[in-house]
Parts: structure tokens; sequence; C-alpha cells
């Protein structure tokens, strides 16, 4: 983060991602000037597009790594997020079961340590809450690309 006069000139990496765009939009509501990078590998424009009138908003495609894990510190291991999006969503998707990769995390809980310090930032939303609102998104963004 860079201060310009009064304002905070703020970084976003996979700005035009889901969980991105609504950080982007926050920024920008408590003053700061946002800077988006997204490759658009998973992001698409239509969820920023409402941002780019903003004159404190610009947007870059690049494909960049991002510095800081803006995870929870929560640990939950695959299967059970797995069964979690399957019995909120409804699917009758079965799980299968295969052997760990070698190089599979043994723990999953990521270190959120710098989002803390630097952003003065802390996961609010548990992973139930979290995961709804994804839900609800791409099932609205489905039937509106199907014409339902």
């Amino acid at each position: 983060m860079r201060h310009y006069n009064s304002r905070t000139r703020v970084l976003v990496t996979g700005g035009a991602g889901f969980l991105g765009s609504h950080l982007c939009e926050r920024l920008l509501a408590a003053g700061n000037d946002v800077l988006c990078v997204d490759n658009f590998f998973t992001g698409t424009k239509d969820n920023i597009a409402r941002l780019l009138p903003n004159p404190h908003f610009e947007l870059i495609r690049h494909d960049v790594t991002g510095p800081v894990n803006v995870g929870s510190p929560n640990e939950f291991t695959i299967l059970q997020l797995a069964r979690q999006v399957i019995d909120l969503t409804g699917s009758k998707s079965q799980i299968v079961l295969k052997p760990l990769p070698s190089d599979d995390p043994v723990r999953r809980q990521p270190d959120i340590t710098l989002a803390r310090e630097v952003l003065q930032w802390s996961p609010s939303t548990g992973l139930d809450d979290g995961l709804r609102k994804p839900i609800e998104y791409f099932r609205a963004r489905d039937h509106a690309q199907q014409g339902v």
C-alpha cells in the first residue's frame, strides 16, 4: 500500500473474481485508490463492471501470484469441505476417495499474520455463510446464461 495525498493506493490481485471484486468495492467505499490486477482465468469483467467508471479504480489484465493470504485460520479437511458443498447445493454428486498425492499438505491452515498486520483484516464470516453467497451467485449467473 502506498499513500498518495490523503488516499491509500491498494493493489488487489485476483480483483475480478467473486471475492476480489467485493474486496475492491469495499476498499473503494473506504476511500482508497484501487489497482485491480487479474488474469481473467476465473474472474470476469462482469464482476467489476460497476467499478470501472470510478476514477479511483484501475484495472490491469495480468497474471500475478498474490502475496497476502486472506484465508481462514480455521482448519478443515477437504472431505469436510466437499460434504458441506454437497449439502448446501443439494448436489447428488458422490465423493470418490483416492490416495493423497505425495505433495499434499498435511496442514491446510493458512498463516494470515500479514493480512492482520498490514491490512488490519481478519475473517469474520464462517465457512457455511462464506459458501452460501458464491453458491447463490453462480446459480444466478448460470440461470442468466441459460435464459431462465
